[in-house]
């Protein structure tokens, strides 16, 4: 990826964080939480998905137009322009879906065969799950500001749009996977399906469960998802190949059972008696930047340097700084200006230390 590309990238994913602090310090009727989700995952993460599907060292035609769309689509859908935003919506999963079928094919065999590698199906997942939410996105556009079939309270467009972080996970779980592959036999083989199947269904069912506001059985999917998530960091440890990567992919999976266990504390607490939202929204903020900006970028950010592994760096000082700003300095961001300039600086100090960091002449540096 070419210096310019990732200048680019941290630049869309820092001011994605700092509008996730704008609505605390604004008076303003529009949402800046829009933005927040869809410059980091459409923008950014939707971007870096195709490339990598493509497999060019550079952006194509197509990727470039989905980045450009991807951008004018968050921008119409903070203004509140639906309509604009529903056309260019199905532009925008017209080209994930030309880009998916072109790499894999037009019905997703893959998911069902089972020599295809792990990997590919997490891949093909991930884009199976962006061409359909933008599709989705459009239709719960219609319902909700103009046909009105049907009324849920949390078919939100705010909560549903959380929902454009799941492709960006799912092409983290390529990768890992993508990385052991070659490894395991026996027991083995049978646990990485049952990890792929039990994440994609799971992370629909859940999202089901949200939207009907079932929160019993989002308890019981979220400890199916949460031991999910353990076998498949067990599985990576045990097979990982011993690469600078596998550190990156680690530190992420941690990530990612740190978003398990606050989200099911915090559906815990939902379901107590006196519960107050605004009391605990500290921990759904510890949750969402656990997820956001710690599990999900840690994939990103290994696609963005996939060809120039080992790079010269401490990977363990920039796994501590990295961990140190999402599950502090972020999630304390909205309390002051300041604290929220020292997360977003933080932020911008990890990404453009990983991103730019020189490639070695060796292997060898972990």
């Amino acid at each position: 990826m070419s210096p310019k590309l990732k200048i680019m990238f941290a630049f869309l994913m820092s001011l994605a964080l700092a509008f996730g602090y704008l609505d605390y310090f604004t008076n303003t009727a529009r949402s800046f939480e829009r933005l927040h989700i869809f410059l980091f995952n459409l923008c950014s993460g939707g971007t870096i998905i195709l490339y990598f599907s493509e497999e060019k060292r550079r952006l194509t035609a197509k990727t470039i137009t989905f980045l450009i769309l991807g951008v004018a689509y968050a921008v119409l859908a903070f203004l509140e322009w639906y309509i604009s935003a529903m056309a260019v919506s199905l532009v925008l999963a017209g080209i994930v879906e030309s880009i998916r079928m072109k790499k894999f094919s037009v019905f997703p065999w893959g998911f069902v065969r089972y020599n295809e590698p792990v990997s590919a199906k997490f891949h093909q997942a991930s884009l199976l799950c962006l061409s359909m939410g933008l599709f989705m996105s459009t239709a719960v556009l219609l319902n909700n500001e103009y046909m009105h079939w049907i009324y849920l309270p949390k078919l939100t467009l705010n909560v549903f749009f959380l929902g454009f972080s799941f492709p960006s996970s799912l092409i983290t779980m390529s990768l890992i996977f993508s990385y052991m592959e070659k490894g395991g036999n026996g027991v083995v083989r049978p646990l990485k399906e049952l990890g792929f199947w039990a994440i994609n269904l799971g992370v629909i069912i859940f999202f089901i469960f949200i939207i009907f506001e079932q929160l019993a059985w989002q308890v019981v999917v979220t400890l199916v998802l949460f031991l999910a998530v353990a076998m498949i960091l067990w599985i990576h440890v045990r097979l990982g190949l011993p690469q600078q990567q596998k550190g990156f992919l680690t530190s992420g999976l941690g990530f990612l059972v740190c978003t398990a266990i606050t989200g099911i504390a915090y559906i815990f607490l939902e379901i107590t008696p006196g519960y107050d939202p605004e009391k605990y929204r500290w921990l759904l903020r510890l949750h969402a930047f656990a997820s956001l900006y710690g599990w999900n970028l840690c994939g990103l950010a290994v696609i963005t340097r996939y060809f120039d592994f080992p790079i010269s760096l401490n990977s363990k000082a920039l796994i501590g700084g990295h961990w140190f700003v999402v599950v502090l300095l972020a999630p304390i961001g909205h309390l002051h200006p300041i604290l929220a300039l020292a997360a977003v600086g933080g932020y911008m100090a990890v990404l453009f230390t990983v991103f730019f960091s020189q490639r070695l002449a060796k292997p060898g540096l972990e």
